[in-house]
């Protein structure tokens, strides 16, 4: 019950301050959703909060390169073939 009450304050709270479009409310909740998930990692003790970043930042840089390749992949051209 205190999960879900903590979630309804921190949105009562976000109405109060007059956040109303659509992108800054739903940026708001995935950072509180992101804040939360931080906590429960840090408190299982899984990484240190150094380690996470450094992790968080490869997997930023590895879906950039991805995301490179697959536009360079649907951008290639195709020879035809000759007719003989």
């Amino acid at each position: 019950m205190s999960k879900s009450k903590f979630v309804i304050d921190k949105l009562a709270k976000l109405f109060e301050q007059g956040l109303v479009s659509y992108k800054d409310l739903s940026s708001e909740i995935l950072n509180i959703l992101r804040s939360k998930r931080d906590e429960v990692v840090f408190k299982m003790q899984l990484t240190s909060k150094e380690e996470t970043e450094i992790l968080t930042k490869r997997i930023e840089k590895l879906e950039q390169k991805i995301e490179k390749l697959a536009n360079k992949k649907f951008r290639k051209k195709f020879k035809k073939a000759k007719k003989s």
